[in-house]
């Protein structure tokens, strides 16, 4: 019989005075707490109790081992203790991946927290804007805006974004505001390319394909921001891309009585990840993020 068991059913039988008693206690039955006891004095070479019909007592030598079982007890008991609180620590290398700009916006001052928080912990940080295959690249949690597939991840949705059309104050003053979205035929508009591009832009009730090509194409959301901003053209992005300029002033948002529905954004990870603690760390930190920001 397992000897750290033996030790729990002596304490337990000395603590209750009796062998029932330590049976209920330890959730086990009476015959098996009594094999319990009888199988540590023979490892012991000794008797530790007194038996008699109507009540249990420790021998000598019992009341001299109670002490050193309690001890060797608690000292598991801490030590067990102690590893559970290290395990709970988050530490090594944590691997991430999001949008660029969300990214630099939104994860970027989690990760930045994190760190000051807890020494033991690194972070690498993808960000990139394309969908990384996150078990072949080694990613411990993804950021994905939009609709996902059916992957076998583990899926937490933190928050959600809107599709905005805007321009330049100086753009809407010299050409005027669209106020259908059939105007946009006679609008500069700005493009985008790369992993995300599409030739449609999607309203709440129609697609709107853009003339191929549109009057300005650029790479980057950066690029595209800029561009609205200088007064180049209408520009299609994310709310949380376009926070800060339109609250500065710096672009107005156009059509908003047309916008799609909002988009998900979500964090991914495989369902095995989930316990680690720098993963939980992680996805309630963005949760918390994502309501600050007005965008949970």
């Amino acid at each position: 019989m397992d000897r750290l068991l033996t030790l729990e059913m002596f304490v337990a039988v000395a603590d209750e005075g009796g062998f029932a008693a330590a049976a209920r206690k330890l959730g086990s039955s009476p015959p098996a707490v009594t094999r319990g006891i009888a199988a540590l004095e023979a490892r012991l070479g000794t008797a530790l109790f007194h038996r008699s019909t109507r009540a249990v007592a420790l021998t000598d030598a019992g009341a001299a081992f109670l002490g050193e079982a309690r001890r060797i007890l608690a000292d598991l008991a801490g030590a067990e203790r102690a590893l559970r609180g290290a395990a709970a620590v988050p530490r090594g290398q944590l691997h991430l991946t999001a949008p660029v700009m969300f990214g630099r916006l939104h994860v970027l001052p989690v990760v930045d927290a994190m760190l000051a928080e807890h020494r033991e912990l690194g972070v690498r940080m993808m960000l990139i804007d394309r969908n990384v295959r996150i078990v072949e690249e080694g990613i411990d949690v993804a950021v994905r805006i939009g609709a996902l597939t059916d992957s076998g991840l583990k899926a937490v949705r933190i928050g959600r974004v809107r599709q905005m059309l805007v321009a330049s104050p100086a753009y809407l003053a010299r050409r005027g505001a669209p106020h259908r979205v059939a105007d946009l035929k006679g609008h500069d508009l700005i493009g985008t390319m790369g992993p995300r591009w599409t030739s449609e832009w999607q309203f709440a009730r129609t697609r709107w394909r853009l003339p191929a090509p549109p009057r300005l194409t650029v790479n980057t959301v950066d690029g595209v921001l800029a561009a609205a901003e200088a007064g180049l053209g209408i520009a299609n992005l994310l709310s949380y891309q376009l926070a800060e300029a339109i609250d500065a002033g710096r672009l107005i948002a156009l059509l908003e009585q047309d916008q799609p529905p909002a988009l998900p954004v979500h964090l991914l990870f495989e369902p095995s990840r989930a316990a680690l603690p720098a993963v939980r760390l992680f996805v309630e930190a963005m949760q918390a993020r994502m309501r600050m920001a007005g965008l949970g």
